[in-house]
């Protein structure tokens, strides 16, 4: 779950603008094949989408006053989160001023350690974020060639982490912890809803979530046998495209920030 307007649980605004959602390539119930197309090294590699969302609790340090505060003005004075939005916030500052932010770090290591993963967290980027909830987009356009590994670090604030393809519906509380392929699409909706409406994110909701992000390489044999992904599945494909994507049934295609759903695109 990265995004910014410029990258990390990045917003799929753009996607909008490529053709009416009213047609999706198939109902929802019925699970779509999701082919990523990612960058290896100097070439275009394919690989299968994984539909597995791994998720649990891990034990995180209430943030102090301090913390909370800087948060608060960040988000509300430098950031202005719209509905939807999700942006980078300053990490190093995090890092200075709240010292229980390693625990939050082993608690994590811990975690992965357990699934099968282990010191793959201390090879691997992070980033601080903060979203006032998410429309639903998919991350495999910049970060195909991973999986996102997400620590959320607010209390409860009545939302869901929703995979629609999947089904997947994850509370977000303090010390949710979920891994999943950057491919699959999400969103941050309010707890109890069918899909993304902006009018549940108003400014005067308290319904920011503030949230760590890890980009673990769907390459590693351990990140990859995880999320059980098949890799080279159409490499003919791959020759002929120069940079990342992701099809639905075998054709490009984009999601609807609303609902979730795949449609095609030309």
């Amino acid at each position: 779950m990265r995004t910014t307007g410029t990258g990390r649980f990045r917003r799929r605004d753009q996607a909008e603008s490529l053709q009416s959602p009213g047609y999706p390539l198939r109902q929802r119930r019925i699970r779509d094949m999701l082919t990523s197309y990612f960058w290896s090294g100097d070439a275009i590699r394919s690989r299968r989408v994984s539909d597995i969302v791994l998720s649990g609790t891990v034990d995180v340090p209430v943030p102090s006053a301090r913390v909370l505060a800087d948060w608060e003005r960040e988000t509300s004075s430098r950031l202005v989160l719209e509905p939807g939005d999700v942006e980078a916030m300053p990490l190093a500052r995090t890092q200075a001023r709240w010292p229980d932010y390693k625990r939050c770090v082993q608690a994590m290591s811990d975690w992965t350690c357990a699934l099968g993963l282990p010191s793959v967290l201390a090879s691997s980027d992070v980033a601080l974020m903060a979203c006032r909830g998410a429309k639903y987009h998919h991350d495999g356009a910049q970060y195909g060639g991973a999986a996102f590994c997400n620590l959320f670090l607010s209390e409860d604030r009545g939302l869901d982490l929703h995979f629609p393809s999947t089904g997947h519906r994850i509370p977000l509380t303090r010390g949710t912890a979920v891994i999943f392929d950057t491919g699959q699409p999400h969103g941050v909706i309010q707890r109890g809803s069918s899909g993304f409406n902006a009018v549940d994110f108003a400014t005067d909701q308290d319904c920011i979530q503030i949230f760590l992000t890890w980009e673990l390489p769907i390459e590693d044999a351990h990140v990859g046998q995880a999320l059980k992904v098949v890799f080279d599945i159409d490499p003919s494909t791959s020759l002929h495209l120069d940079e990342e994507q992701v099809w639905s049934n075998g054709a490009p295609a984009a999601v609807c920030p609303e609902s979730g759903r795949w449609y095609r695109v030309d």
